[in-house]
């Protein structure tokens, strides 16, 4: 038998390997993507705007042919002091048509008041919006959700929707569906009263 001899093992530090590129590309994309997923979480539990709350603010570019006080552009800020009727509408919403001439006529009917009824065209191509409208012989101002960021700021559920806005910029009524013309007089007169 032989003796077995202790070897004294002497602690070597480790030495630690050097990250690859590729790791380190595979962390940074796998951190983005988190971080998008985050992102996109917060956004999608933000509350959608409700009445008493400000109305979200816009711009608006408007389509071909339309203005509103002889502006083609307009920012929610210039139209501060109206009764806002925010429309959000689609060529291909089945929807929408049966709305379409409420809307045209409370536009008709309030526009000298201080009321402005505005359509926004949400994830639409402009030549079905533009026959859309000339289809309806719509004449108040109509303008494309370009990248949907108002659509998104309303956070709208789908179309048509409708936020009929006071002059100090606060929500009065939200309408999920088509607005009926009943409910557009019923609105817009108790604002027009409050107003004075």
């Amino acid at each position: 038998m032989s003796d077995i001899t202790n070897i004294d093992v002497v602690d070597q530090p480790q030495q630690k390997s050097p990250r690859s590129p590729l790791s380190i590309i595979v962390w940074i994309v796998v951190l983005g993507l988190l971080a998008v997923l985050g992102w996109g979480l917060v956004q999608s539990s933000a509350p959608r705007p409700e009445v008493g709350e400000m109305a979200p603010a816009f711009n608006l570019e408007f389509f071909e042919g339309y203005e509103w006080d002889g502006k083609t552009a307009v920012s929610f800020d210039e139209m501060q002091g109206q009764i806002l009727v925010v429309n959000f509408w689609a060529s291909w919403c089945i929807e929408c048509r049966a709305e379409t001439p409420e809307l045209e006529a409370a536009w008709q009917k309030y526009a000298d008041q201080g009321v402005v009824v505005v359509g926004v065209a949400y994830s639409d191509v402009e030549p079905n919006s533009i026959a859309y409208m000339e289809e309806f012989n719509v004449s108040f101002p109509h303008a494309p959700d370009l990248g949907t960021r108002i659509s998104n700021d309303y956070k709208i559920t789908g179309v048509p929707e409708t936020f009929i806005i006071d002059q100090n910029g606060e929500i009065a009524h939200v309408q999920i569906g088509p607005i009926s013309g009943r409910t557009l007089d019923e609105v817009i007169g108790r604002l027009l009263a409050e107003r004075g």
